[in-house]
């Protein structure tokens, strides 16, 4: 069976683990994407860190959490933001003003909205997390 969206498959995978107070979990979606949005999540606090390991079936990924997340998870449709428009899906997807981020793809890659916000650019919306 396929997976349609990896990415979702690892941030449920994820918040499912901090609802349930676990430490680490192990997944075989291993993606640049994906490890891209963790390491924002862990520039940001949210998680530990995480660890390619090779397996003879492929890459397995291992995540270390930090049990700071309360909510995280992919946004479809994956809207197209202007420089001027991320103060709406702030709003939107965070509970709080400058609590939480929201991973934003731009032309420079992948980062946050703050950071968006600074350089004064757009881009499309992946993923939040607070």
């Amino acid at each position: 069976m396929t997976l349609n969206d990896p990415l979702a498959n690892v941030l449920s995978a994820i918040m499912n683990a901090e609802r349930r107070g676990k430490k680490e979990i192990v997944t075989k979606n291993s993606s640049r994407l994906i490890r891209t949005v963790l390491d924002l999540m862990k520039a940001s606090g949210y998680i530990e860190g995480y660890e390619v390991t090779q397996d003879a079936k492929g890459d397995l990924l291992a995540v270390r959490l930090a049990g700071r997340i309360n909510g995280v998870g992919v946004i479809k449709p994956r809207h197209q933001v202007g420089k001027d428009g991320l103060e709406r899906f702030e709003k939107r997807f965070l509970p709080a003003k400058d609590f939480g981020i929201i991973i934003v793809s731009t032309n420079q890659g992948l980062m946050t909205h703050m950071a968006a916000k600074e350089l004064g650019i757009g881009g499309t919306l992946i993923s939040y997390c607070y």
